[in-house]
């Protein structure tokens, strides 16, 4: 992980993302040719785990979802990492909140320590304590970049339990509301700045997650690459406050993942 800025990340800043996906290359060329992305080797020994990059900024890893890991009911899918001062309390905090440990704390040398955790309604994320000062640019809070994420959105069955548990743990805060009829309510989630929101789940919508959306250039043409790399596009391109679009998507593989991005 490449750490770029010499302020440093605080407790609960999204700080890195990472797709688990059946098909490494395949995934691989298939986000370049939306994202621009390029991949790097981590040298990390014994294992396939790719750097991907935006630009001269690395805002996430790539790996493939293996054999044990299938069997233990892992899907491909992105997870994002949220930093911690201390990964062990943590996790210990997670567990008393109704959470659960999918990967126990463990050190990745010259990275950090990290941890793998669900929440109450089962929704998987990564904690970190990474090595180093600087600070992680994967989540654009300080100006749209391209490539990078530009929100974090929690699809959830409890909204109110998700609340508690995340605002207790990271220290979040929601920040005004947007009512979105039938579906209840759109509530933004402000840590320092506003990072992304939490709204209630449905059926049409799957099980309970994540949602990150990636930054680009030009929604339109972001469309006509996910439905030409064999995505698909579930909704969107849709205008969102501010001027820019909207789109939900999902890979080849199966992998839910958000766009969003201006209209030339």
């Amino acid at each position: 992980m490449t750490l770029e800025k010499p302020a440093a990340n605080k407790s609960g800043d999204y700080i890195w993302y990472e797709l688990l996906t059946s098909d490494v290359e395949a995934a691989q060329a298939f986000y370049a040719r939306i994202l621009g992305w390029s991949f790097a080797d981590s040298g990390q020994s014994g294992m396939d785990y790719r750097i991907i990059n935006a630009g001269a900024n690395s805002v996430g890893g790539l790996m493939a979802i293996t054999k044990d890991m299938a069997e233990g009911g892992a899907v491909p899918t992105w997870l994002g990492y949220i930093a911690v001062d201390d990964v062990d309390a943590a996790v210990a905090a997670v567990e008393a909140q109704g959470g659960r440990t999918l990967m126990a704390a463990m050190d990745i040398p010259m990275v950090g320590r990290i941890a793998m955790v669900a929440d109450p309604q089962g929704v998987p994320f990564y904690m970190m304590k990474p090595q180093g000062t600087g600070k992680s640019l994967a989540f654009a809070d300080d100006m749209p970049r391209i490539g990078h994420c530009a929100w974090n959105e929690l699809q959830t069955s409890n909204p109110a339990v998700a609340w508690a548990f995340y605002g207790d743990l990271f220290g979040w805060r929601q920040d005004g509301e947007m009512d979105m009829g039938p579906m209840g309510k759109y509530q933004f989630i402000r840590h320092g700045t506003v990072i992304g929101a939490i709204m209630p789940a449905n059926a049409e919508m799957g099980p309970p997650r994540w949602n990150q959306y990636f930054r680009v250039e030009d929604i339109d043409a972001a469309k006509v690459a996910v439905q030409d790399g064999g995505g698909r596009v579930m909704s969107g391109p849709d205008e969102i406050p501010g001027g820019d679009f909207s789109m939900n998507c999902i890979d080849p593989h199966g992998t839910p993942f958000g766009l969003v991005g201006g209209r030339r």
